[in-house]
Parts: C-alpha cells; structure tokens; sequence
C-alpha cells in the first residue's frame, strides 16, 4: 500500500497539471441539483435514469456508471441532505489543498472504478443480482482520509456538542463493522464486501489507520534506528557532517553554501536541502 501511496505521489509531483481542479464543487452542485429535481418529481424517473443497475449499463447505458454518484442521500430530510453536502464539500476542498487536484481526482475516481467494477463482477458471475451504489460510502471513505491528516480537528455535532474528527471515523468503522455483520448473519456474504469495497481507494492510498500510541512506538524505534545509522555513516565515512540531503546526499561540508533543514511531513529524522525541503516525496 506504502508502495502505491509513494507512485501516486511521484506521479502528481512529475504532472502537476494532471487532475480537476475544484473537483468537489462540481459534484457538490450537481448533488445538490439532483436532489431539487428529485423532490420535484413525484414519480421518481429521474433517480430510476441515473441509479447504477449492472444489467442496463451492459445493455448500453453507460452514463450511469457515473451519474450514481450524483444520487441524493437517503434521508428525505433536506436539512440533513444540504448539511451532508456542505460537510462533503468541506473535506472535499480540504484534501485538495492538502494533496492537490490530482491526488483527489485519483482518490475519487478509483473509488467510483472499484464500486462499478465490484457490481459488474458480481452481477457478471452470478454471484449477487443487483448490489446498488450508494454514494455515502464513497464520500465517506474520502472522510476517513480527511480524519487520518486531521485527527484533532472538531466539528460542532448537532451544532452543541464538539467532537474530534477521528472519534467520528471511528464511529463510522463502526457501523460500517455492524453492517457487515448484518449481512453476514443473513447470508449475504457478497453484499457484507461492499463496504470494504467502498473505502478500498481510502485503505490503498492512505493505509490502514493505526492507534497513536503503535504509531509512538514504531516511530520511537525507527528514530532509534535511524540515529544508530547516521552516527555510523558519519564515524566511517571520511567526512565529519551534521547534516546530509535525502535526495542529493549533499551535506554541508560537501556544500556549505546550503542551507538544511527537517521535514515535519516526514516520518523521521529526515534531512533536506534548500533545493528539496519543498520538492521532495514525503516518507
């Protein structure tokens, strides 16, 4: 997972172009006009043309491998409906200024990929007839990513009581836990997948979540390992240096002229120079 995290983040690096920019926006308008239009049609033909069915997309039509993704939630509160949308633009726009267009266009995009290929292959194979999108898992696996960069961040629950990120994607592993249990005890082992399904882009590209207090001690260890490392490079080598660029392995005896510094994204005592501090692929 490390290994595909590290490509996807070269990648957006070498093609800064590549993704849409204010991604969210666009989904959270065409959301947002979705629902208006459903409340409006009394017959439910518009949500019949746009939901994901497997066997009508082999036959042909093909727009709803996308347009599923626009259903509304499945409240018929629209309080709730505009605050789940808001909050979804909220995150949204947070991780593009965190990752970059192109780190969320990817994000996103495998997710719809996974949750088509998933249904088709089911329905292909004979395995589950009709297992239906639902939207809500595929943003909440972009939430669990915007509580792993944000743990401490609060949001105001039920606009009182304040509540940290990270004990409401907790919550949510949760129920999506109780879910899959439900479908398990029935039988429906196949439809038990699709909410692991769902966050698959999230696990891939950010990795599993892990305790603070594992992460405290693999990050002691590491750092232990790593300064055992530096004082022997730095005792058997032929220069005495203090400080050694990760990428160019210039130092400041090598180079003096430069200036080196720590990277705080980075798991590590990890060194830079002036030239890579800011272009250089986070570990």
């Amino acid at each position: 997972m490390k290994f595909l995290a590290d490509k996807i983040d070269r990648f957006c690096l070498t093609h800064k172009r590549f993704g849409i920019q204010r991604l969210m926006i666009y989904i959270v308008a065409a959301s947002a006009a979705v629902l208006v239009l459903s409340l409006l049609d009394t017959r439910g033909t518009l949500l019949s043309v746009l939901m994901f069915d497997p066997g009508l997309v082999l036959n042909g039509e093909v727009w709803r491998v996308v347009t599923w993704v626009f259903m509304p939630l499945g409240s018929s509160n629209l309080l709730f409906s505009a605050l789940a949308l808001y909050f979804y633009y909220f995150i949204g726009t947070s991780l593009e200024r965190e990752w970059g267009a192109g780190k969320l266009t990817i994000f996103y995009i495998s997710g719809i990929v996974l949750n088509v290929a998933y249904s088709l292959l089911m329905y292909v194979t004979g395995l589950a007839q009709y297992i239906f999108l639902d939207p809500m898992y595929l943003n909440l696996s972009m939430f669990f990513a915007f509580a792993t960069l944000f743990p401490e961040h609060r949001v105001m629950l039920f606009f009182v009581i304040p509540v940290k990120i990270k004990w409401l994607a907790w919550l949510d592993a949760a129920l999506f836990a109780y879910q899959m249990y439900s479908a398990i005890v029935i039988g429906a082992y196949f439809y038990a997948l699709v909410p692991v399904v769902a966050v698959l882009n999230f696990l891939l590209i950010c990795g599993v979540p892990i305790p603070r207090v594992l992460q405290a001690r693999m990050r002691t260890a590491t750092h232990r390992r790593e300064r055992d490392n530096v004082i022997d490079v730095k005792f058997r080598g032929d220069e005495a240096y203090r400080h050694k660029c990760e990428v160019c392995s210039r130092t400041e005896v090598s180079n003096p002229e430069l200036e080196f510094r720590y990277c705080s994204r980075c798991e590590g005592f990890l060194c830079y120079c002036e030239e890579h501090i800011d272009n250089h692929i986070h570990k």
